[in-house]
């Protein structure tokens, strides 16, 4: 019976807990919840996943998606009283991108491609664990994160010259 040692549980939280709620935030109101959820469940999983930091992409992403499903009508209403969700971005006057801005542009484009940027950017995943997490080709994958900064760059015009690509 393999467990998860106490000093891997820390570096994962330390190195993939804010990534993991970034990448929660594309479906959930509430995603440090979720990502709470899928630490907590790995710490129950026995025996532990060979690769922890995947799986714990793969069970926030079910996790979040299901969360969203079930309480779309109660998300949405919470959503209009808040009116307020978790920043995208830190905002930095040094930045030369504005992050509301930003935040506007990444919020605008489609799920698919919204959620392989973030993956790709935030994450440093790279297309063949996109395209595994996402359950689609590598191509697919590819060509998802491509569309998703053509956007990005049309959206902030000139300011967004510098995006990887």
């Amino acid at each position: 019976m393999h467990e998860i040692a106490p000093e891997l549980l820390t570096r994962l939280l330390d190195e993939h807990g804010a990534r993991l709620v970034l990448y929660a935030q594309q479906w959930s109101t509430a995603p440090e919840d979720v990502v709470q959820d899928a630490f907590v469940r790995l710490m129950r999983e026995r025996p532990a996943p060979r690769d922890a930091a995947a799986w714990l992409y793969r069970v926030v992403r079910n996790g979040s998606i299901s969360a969203s499903r079930s309480s779309s009508r109660r998300l949405r209403h919470e959503a209009t009283a808040a009116g307020v969700r978790p920043a995208w971005f830190e905002i930095d006057s040094g930045n030369q991108i504005d992050a509301r801005a930003a935040v506007d542009a990444l919020q605008s484009l489609p799920l698919a491609e919204r959620e392989t940027v973030v993956l790709r950017l935030w994450s440093g995943f790279s297309f063949e664990q996109i395209a595994s997490l996402t359950e689609t080709s590598t191509s697919t994958a590819h060509r998802r994160y491509a569309d998703g900064l053509a956007g990005l760059r049309k959206k902030l015009g000139a300011r967004a010259k510098n995006l990887h690509g």
